[in-house]
């Protein structure tokens, strides 16, 4: 198919009829902020900006935040040719002057010939259009794509405001290309080329109209946000309930503090305790208290500097606090109300002290991680009473927390590899890496005035001698660590914080090793450096955490992670995305999907992601034997019992299908944690592995609903069975998958040593057109543990199979770009047993009656990297040539004579594609759709392990729809 051809189906899918099934890529579309969809504008600029050689904006303001939304794909123009032409407006005196000195401090990044022009449309000319030209080579015919509408280059109108912009794709020859760049020439033509000279001029126009730009100068209100009026809530409910205590779970930088002063208040207590782990923090929440309704007077001290005693409102530090010659110079109901601040460490022997001691009419505890690994039961402290919880991507969804922009970057080679875990100091600190940072450091900035940043190393010693280089550089730096007083500490971020007018000695970097995980509060921090392997998804979210406080004049945080040759790189995605289920399957969904609510936007370079993949791939478990444990053990300090499968579904931890995997049913890993006494049979648990392995992954929903009917009715008919699938799934039933549905749950499908397995025990029989559950099912059933965990079992299939199916298409037995195994595919298209080990690249299977119905199935499988260790006779070229076409050969030795040819031909063969990227992927394939035959068969030829040539057959294929761009991008590149 040409381009012109290509495009014209575009446009009859895009103006004239929905149905046409275009390239997916080219098709017009509406470009919208959508948050529920996981869409934003920026996504389809970056994307073009990525494929284009040049490109045309025409924008009527351009931010600071604007720009930072684009460094990362900009960057890559200094290893490719590309030429940009930006026009702005000075409509209004909005767009930024420190934006447009962005934009010309990048071109001392790229290297010639790439190169990016600005030029500015002065107020006079009433300048408001927005559009973005790109121009995409191709070796057949150029193309253009464009994006007209209503954003401008501006961080928020790319990521969250209501937007409408119109994408399309044009061929160098169509009309409204042509006019439109007509239209921009002849501005472009007419406009000011920009310099810093003009730039300077501007700034003294824009500083005169900066009273217009109040969103520069928002700062953290003290009255309750959303958040804090939804705790304030859960709270007054708690103690209309009669509880003493309350715990709120609440990311860093969402307002605890100030929430605790709004409760406190609402209390009234006579005396009051605030109790931290460092006198800073208990200065800086005495501030904030002061602020929202103490007065200065009735506030005090209790730390190793300084004690008021007698104040009713005391700010302590726990380390004095928990000396017994303290802590008894009051009474146990000497307080009314105790807050605890990172209550997370009331395991240790200094805060337990403190809650065996006092008895204040209310306890509030307040944390950001609640899930420890020291086996101290937090939830039974506070006696299961949550207030309030609230995660970090709530919080961003929320605005409560400034948007973050994440780099991954690969860190410095030494001999050709990326550094690792075995990395020498030596290493560490070498001069390239200095340089390396610095890159960077200075190529993306910050949204202040000058640099706020703060470094986490992997080793003290790396810190200490990083600082020293950076001051070599002209580089203002410190580093410190646990050695370091809390003088020491509280001097360097006041050097941090201050600016050079009032601060002579003020810094740009504090180098540490993990002692600001948590506990420090340096709102004014606008860059994070990582540069050491992420070991924990807590920790890292932590160390996010210390720059997403609101601060004046900070409008989004900039991240970078120096990313290496990690065995622990997996857990990137999980850390950034919250994706918290530790399922491959869906960190691989979250990292192509890269979706973050509000400005927040996330970018790995290219060799970041492959390794990021390559640890995925190369963990059997993402989750490890006792991260699975830890997480059980929480779950149920969480619910006070012991978890069951859905438990972990709602509260959004770990996939529960990892605990099957491990064990072969739920129930037999609890069991194996806990080891109480059970009162399950053999039979039992044999039924139990065989629904959580074969049902319980969510392909099929009838053999589930069948099963979870009938444990509560005595019976279904066929006909009722087929009227709830009609309206659920919006199909009719076929007698043939009712036949496959009833030798599935008879046991029939399976092999026999699976049967064996699961002790023979058939779950359902079909009697009269009636589904009735076996004898031995009604006998085991009376078993109220195993009906539990059997009914959770069940439910959870069930959700993994809405899950799979929300907003895809479910037909003919299979969710497009889901995932299935040849086991699955056995079953979902009903063979009589299962055929996995006969499937292999592709099988033509005849149904029994085929001579009557005139249907067979081609299931056919494509691991789309070869393996470099597979025979030569299995190196097939099977390919995508578009989204929507696919060239695949058949197995070698088979001539166009072959008897299976004219049956993969015919269009009564239903032929299913099912494709991964690699083998370390597993064994689930994505079904991709199903196929016609458009062009083919054509004998071929490939070589043999010998150096021979064999012959091969050639197909190519049409998809009943091209796939998405995503997915596609994923497997073909």
């Amino acid at each position: 198919m040409t381009t012109g051809n290509v495009l014209e189906n575009c446009l009859r899918e895009g103006f004239i009829d929905y149905n046409t099934k275009a390239d997916s890529r080219y098709v017009p579309r509406i470009v919208t902020n959508n948050r529920a969809q996981k869409t934003k504008v920026l996504d389809t600029l970056v994307t073009q900006l990525s494929y284009c050689d040049e490109f045309y904006f025409s924008v009527a303001f351009i931010t600071k935040s604007g720009i930072a939304c684009l460094k990362d794909v900009l960057l890559e123009y200094k290893d490719r040719p590309v030429k940009g032409y930006i026009l702005a407006s000075q409509y209004l005196n909005f767009t930024e002057p420190d934006a447009l000195r962005d934009l010309l401090t990048l071109q001392t990044y790229l290297c010639p010939p790439s190169s990016i022009e600005l030029r500015m449309v002065t107020e006079d000319h009433g300048f408001h259009a927005k559009g973005y030209l790109f121009h995409l080579p191709n070796r057949t015919q150029e193309n253009y794509t464009m994006i007209l509408g209503s954003s401008n280059l501006t961080a928020s109108a790319l990521t969250t405001n209501q937007e409408w912009n119109v994408f399309f794709t044009s061929s160098k020859d169509g009309g409204l290309i042509r006019q439109m760049r007509s239209e921009f020439d002849m501005l472009w033509r007419e406009a000011v080329p920009v310099d810093e000279n003009w730039i300077n001029a501007y700034e003294r126009v824009y500083t005169c109209n900066r009273p217009r730009h109040t969103h520069l100068a928002r700062m953290q209100t003290i009255n309750p946000n959303a958040m804090q009026k939804e705790a304030l809530q859960g709270l007054r409910q708690l103690r209309d309930q009669g509880a003493d205590r309350g715990l709120l779970i609440s990311a860093t930088g969402t307002g605890k503090t100030y929430l605790s002063a709004f409760d406190v208040r609402i209390f009234q207590p006579k005396r009051f305790l605030f109790v931290v782990h460092r006198e800073l923090i208990a200065k800086a929440a005495r501030r904030s208290y002061e602020t929202v309704w103490c007065n200065r007077e009735d506030t005090g001290l209790l730390s190793g500097n300084q004690k008021d005693w007698n104040a009713p409102y005391l700010f302590c530090t726990i380390q004095t606090l928990s000396q017994p010659d303290v802590y008894t110079k009051f009474s146990p109901d000497s307080f009314d109300y105790i807050v605890v601040d990172e209550v997370h460490r009331a395991g240790a022997a200094s805060y337990q002290r403190i809650f065996h001691y006092f008895k204040p009419r209310f306890w509030l505890g307040m944390t950001a991680t609640p899930e420890r690994s020291d086996d101290f039961d937090i939830y039974e402290l506070f006696h299961h009473h949550i207030a309030y919880e609230i995660r970090l991507h709530q919080a961003l969804a929320e605005n409560m927390l400034v948007p973050f922009h994440y780099h991954g970057i690969a860190d410095i080679s030494v001999n050709g590899e990326l550094l690792d875990e075995s990395a020498t100091i030596q290493d560490l600190t070498c001069e390239e890496r200095v340089r390396h940072i610095l890159y960077y450091s200075s190529y993306y900035g910050c949204d202040g005035n000058r640099l706020r940043c703060l470094i986490f190393c992997s080793r003290v010693e790396e810190a200490r001698i990083l600082a020293g280089l950076l001051q070599k550089h002209g580089r203002r730096a410190i580093a410190l660590s646990g050695d370091s007083t809390p003088e020491m500490r509280d001097d360097a971020i006041r050097r941090l914080e201050g600016s050079p007018d009032t601060t002579p000695d003020y810094i740009e970097y504090i180098l540490t090793r993990d002692i600001f995980n948590e506990g420090v509060d340096i709102p004014s921090i606008d860059q994070i450096i990582m540069l050491r392997p992420t070991q924990s998804a807590i920790i890292f979210v932590q160390q996010l955490g210390r720059g997403l406080r609101k601060f004046p004049h900070k409008r989004y945080l900039e991240v970078l992670d120096f990313i290496g040759n990690y065995k622990n790189n997996f857990l990137l995605p999980i850390a950034l995305y919250g994706d918290r289920t530790y399922n491959k399957d869906d960190v691989r969904r979250t990292m192509s999907q890269n979706f973050l609510p509000g400005s927040t936007s996330v970018h790995f370079q290219d060799v970041v992601k492959e390794k990021i993949y390559e640890a995925i791939n190369n963990r059997k478990w993402l989750a490890d034997a006792q991260e699975l444990k830890q997480s059980y053990k929480d779950l149920k300090y969480r619910l006070g019992r012991r978890p069951l499968m859905m438990d972990f579904v709602r509260l959004g931890d770990k996939d529960p299908y990892l605990y099957v995997k491990k064990s072969q049913s739920y129930f037999a890993y609890a069991q194996s944690i806990d080891k109480t006494p059970a009162t399950l049979t053999e039979d039992h648990e044999a039924v139990l592995k065989l629904v959580s392995l074969e049902l319980a992954n969510g392909k099929r929903l009838e053999e589930l609903w069948i099963l979870q009917y009938l444990l509560s009715h005595p019976s279904l008919s066929i006909s009722d069975f087929r009227a709830y699938i009609r309206h659920t799934c919006g199909y009719e039933t076929s007698e043939k998958t009712i036949a496959g549905i009833e030798n599935v749950l008879s046991l029939h499908f399976f092999t026999q040593t699976a049967q064996k397995k699961y002790r023979h025990i058939a779950l359902v029989s079909l009697k009269e057109d009636q589904f009735v559950l076996t004898p031995q099912m009604k006998f085991l059933i009376k078993n109220s543990e195993f009906l539990t965990y059997l009914n959770d079992c069940l439910a959870y299939g069930i959700y993994q199979f809405h899950k799979q199916t929300d907003g895809q298409a479910y037909a003919g037995g299979f969710v497009r770009y889901g995932k299935y195994s040849r086991k699955d595919v056995s079953r979902l298209l009903n063979y009589k047993t299962n055929r996995e080990g006969t499937l292999n690249g592709y099988a033509i299977v005849d149904d029994s009656d085929f001579e009557t119905t005139g249907r067979r199935t081609c299931p056919i499988f494509v691991t789309y990297k070869k393996s470099d260790d597979i025979s030569e006779s299995t190196k097939y070229e099977d390919q995508f040539i578009a989204p929507g076409r696919f060239s695949w050969m058949t197995r070698s030795r088979v001539r166009l004579d072959s008897r299976e040819v004219p049956k993969i031909q015919s269009p009564l063969t239903r032929k299913l594609l099912f494709v991964k990227k690699s083998d370390s992927e597993g064994t689930d394939f994505y079904y991709l759709g199903d196929l016609a035959v458009v062009a083919g068969p054509l004998q071929k030829e490939m070589t043999g392990n010998d150096g021979k040539t064999l012959p091969v057959v050639n197909f190519q294929f049409k998809l009943d729809v091209p796939v998405e761009t995503r997915l596609y991008e994923y497997l073909t590149h």
